[in-house]
């Protein structure tokens, strides 16, 4: 009964999420940056660094939908492959935060004591240093690169799982059914894993979501600055740093980046506020009852 009961909540639950048309259409573009991120390699029509100086600066046309850079280069398929490497590096960089942060947070809020006071104090110092500069000055120290980028962005969003976490677990760790469970003998462990974690998981994805649209926005912002991705690996950063002498003559080099990290930031935060209104008890209540007046 109780098994039924949780998939019936887990469909119901899928249902209201795509109600709201505007996060079914956040998650279908959010499916075709997936696509795109997986098999850019395939759907890019030119190689990135085929160089044609005849045709430089070309305008959109049936041969290069996007057009051609300075140095006559596709534009589509680099921006095709800057998209599958800010993906790979948004998302290796948000599981670390989400693996480290949540570890500190749980640990912090179900432990308390001295041990909370310390970790919370090393979170806040972290976090009261602004999100570009702290990330700078971790590639300042270890050098650009793509691996360093993704450690950068991964040290900078640590501290908001491990904020989110402990005040999620600060609120589950006093239940009566996890009182029930130590007061049966089980350890730590397996409270941690079978209680906290599933009941804290909410508010947990919805960060989850939006932390990839920041880290998106990271990654693009330093390499722009040229500390990211380097050259010849295009990055869609990179790519609107190296228009801004072309602005006038080639607009395209500019909008169509920027156009590929607008569209890929919203539907992450749409898509978030949408996870928000269904794993929010408070949210999907108002939700549904907006709903039900309709």
């Amino acid at each position: 009964m109780t098994t039924n009961n949780a998939e019936h909540t887990r469909i119901s639950s899928w249902r209201l999420l795509l109600r709201n048309p505007v996060t079914a259409v956040s998650a279908a573009v959010l499916v075709v940056v997936a696509v795109v991120a997986v098999s850019a390699s395939w759907l890019a029509p030119y190689g990135i660094n085929d160089v044609d100086v005849p045709n430089a600066l070309q305008s959109p046309s049936g041969s290069h939908w996007f057009g051609t850079d300075e140095l006559g280069r596709d534009i589509l398929s680099r921006v095709l492959v800057a998209v599958q490497a800010s993906m790979r590096i948004a998302v290796v960089s948000v599981v670390f935060a989400v693996v480290v942060g949540v570890t500190i947070g749980v640990v912090a809020g179900y432990r308390g004591g001295w041990l909370d006071t310390v970790l919370m104090r090393v979170v806040d110092v972290m976090f009261a240093f602004p999100v570009l500069l702290l990330a700078l000055a971790v590639i300042a120290i270890l050098g650009p690169g793509a691996t360093t980028t993704i450690l950068a962005i991964g040290i900078v969003y640590t501290p908001i799982f491990a904020r989110v976490a402990r005040a999620s677990t600060l609120g589950v760790r006093t239940e009566p059914y996890v009182s029930a469970s130590r007061a049966m003998g089980s350890g730590d462990l397996y409270i941690l894993r079978r209680h906290v974690l599933p009941n804290i998981s909410g508010p947990l994805i919805v960060q989850t979501s939006l932390s990839l649209a920041f880290a998106i926005l990271s990654e693009a912002a330093l390499s722009f600055l040229g500390l990211g991705i380097q050259p010849p690996e295009p990055s869609l950063g990179r790519m609107i740093f190296d228009s801004q002498g072309f602005v006038t003559m080639a607009w395209w080099m500019a909008v169509f980046p920027g156009a590929a990290i607008f569209l890929i930031v919203l539907a992450f935060n749409m898509f978030g506020d949408g996870l928000r209104d269904v794993l929010d008890p408070k949210q999907r209540t108002t939700v549904e009852a907006r709903r039900q007046e309709r």
